[in-house]
């Protein structure tokens, strides 16, 4: 008995920390999507069953704000990988100050998400915007363009945002992987008369394919739930142009005060998110 019950004495601590931080908020909000829950009338909570999650699914703009966060996720986290990647390949070669540039690198990553959206919703400006001004005096722009007040640029605008910020995230991990491939492997295909393109990609992709996955997985639940950038350039507009469904979630519990349906809009993206987590990986084992 006191063999068996010795591991999970040691383990109480931080399985008790876990259920107060992530059980007891998951169970909250599974309570709330249940209930009908409006702020201006606390006291008063029926059970409401699946009705919050059926109002969701038949308001266009859940389907509005689910197909915008698809955009968001797979644009942000493909130009962030793309970025990523092409970094770490340059920073694990040899150069003068590569100290200096694998610290510079980090910078955007270690901001504040709020600091980054002030920054680029200034770069962005209409009228003192850096990129609005550089683009008129070089000719590439016939004019300033109000990039996060027009439908069909606003979207760009955060995306850009985003890329910077999270770009370093792959930067490093792939960069640490990059790092624990032998030099003899490259030195030996070499010998064998392969060129850089097969060295990449018979070498350096099956060698990063497990960071590759993680890092993959790991950005994409983060992008898919993150909307501080999007609440600080664009707050989910003009209209609902930039609104994905965490925003749409957050806005609904509170600015709209009914708690009941934005817990019933977050526990729906939590499923689509496992969903997409479990078929990866059970794509991944059977490759």
């Amino acid at each position: 008995m006191r063999r068996w019950a010795t591991p999970w004495l040691f383990l109480a601590p931080a399985l008790l920390v876990t259920a107060l931080i992530v059980l007891l908020p998951v169970l909250n909000a599974l309570w709330l999507s249940l209930h009908d829950v409006v702020l201006f009338r606390p006291r008063l909570r029926p059970f409401t069953g699946l009705a919050n999650y059926v109002l969701a699914l038949t308001d266009p703009v859940f389907w509005e704000s689910l197909r915008h966060s698809l955009v968001w996720v797979v644009s942000a986290v493909s130009l962030q990988f793309t970025l990523g990647f092409t970094g770490a390949l340059l920073l694990n070669r040899a150069f003068a100050w590569r100290s200096i540039a694998r610290a510079l690198i980090v910078v955007p990553w270690a901001l504040p998400s709020v600091i980054i959206g002030l920054i680029w919703t200034w770069m962005l400006d209409f009228n003192l915007g850096v990129l609005n001004v550089l683009g008129v005096r070089l000719g590439l722009l016939s004019a300033s363009i109000p990039w996060l007040a027009q439908l069909d640029t606003a979207m760009a605008g955060v995306l850009l945002a985003i890329a910077w910020q999270g770009f370093p995230f792959f930067a490093i991990t792939l960069l640490a992987g990059l790092q624990a491939i032998p030099d003899e492997h490259y030195e030996a295909a070499e010998i064998d008369g392969a060129g850089i393109f097969q060295q990449f990609w018979h070498i350096t992709v099956p060698g990063l394919a497990e960071v590759i996955v993680t890092s993959l997985l790991l950005r994409m639940i983060w992008v898919a739930n993150s909307l501080d950038l999007i609440l600080v350039m664009t707050g989910g507009g003009p209209g609902t142009a930039t609104q994905t469904l965490p925003l749409h979630a957050f806005l609904t519990a509170w600015s709209g005060g009914n708690y009941g349906q934005g817990a019933a809009l977050a526990v729906i993206l939590t499923l689509l998110l496992l969903g997409v987590v479990v078929l990866m990986l059970w794509r991944r084992r059977e490759t």
